[in-house]
């Protein structure tokens, strides 16, 4: 009795599941499954050029066991998809799927009245949390996937920052440098015309 005492006031207890959201959603694991021309951007997000680490999805995992994002990249036909659903049902709770490319996210050209190979979309097999439309999306789309991720799992925004409304902004900030410098610019003509 005299613990919880000191405990109730001295500690502060909150929700959990907040804070290991928050954990979540700056470590996430994706799996890699590239098959087709979106694996290539995929690759490209990873180097240093564009530097997914910065965001928290470092490393790609080749193993669902150690993946908590399954990022699908390319056209699933229907030999593959049992393949893929065994590949999401191994990956632990919580688990998120990112749809890469017209391809996973619709067939892409792929789909066409009487073909009879291609899944229709990733979104048939399992459900989907994020959808980056392009053909191939580029490797900013995949970051901007990966931020809004994050924002669904924090609800929070981590990057760019949005500025609140009322509160001058950066074009704001980039309007006032411009004018500085035109009155600094007026007053230096002024001062060169009376010396002449």
């Amino acid at each position: 009795m005299a613990t919880e005492n000191i405990f109730g006031s001295v500690v502060h207890f909150s929700k959990l599941d907040v804070l290991l959201d928050l954990c979540r959603a700056n470590s996430l694991w994706p799996m890699t499954f590239g098959l087709a021309c979106c694996a290539i951007e995929m690759m490209a997000t990873g180097a240093s050029r564009f530097d997914l680490a910065r965001f928290g999805a470092e490393v790609f995992r080749p193993s669902p066991r150690q993946s908590d994002v399954m990022i699908v990249s390319g056209t699933i036909n229907k030999k593959m998809a049992p393949a893929v659903q065994i590949l999401y049902d191994q990956m632990p709770e919580p688990k998120w799927v990112i749809a890469m490319g017209n391809c996973a996210i619709s067939g892409g050209p792929f789909v066409y009245e009487g073909q009879y190979g291609v899944v229709e979309g990733v979104g048939k097999l399992f459900p989907v949390d994020v959808f980056i439309p392009g053909c191939p999306p580029r490797p900013e789309a995949l970051i901007e996937g990966i931020l809004k991720l994050e924002e669904k799992l924090t609800g929070t925004r981590r990057w760019p920052v949005v500025t609140p409304p009322g509160l001058p902004g950066p074009a704001a900030a980039q309007a006032e440098r411009a004018k500085t410098a035109a009155s600094a610019l007026t007053a230096q003509d002024e001062a060169g015309g009376q010396q002449s």
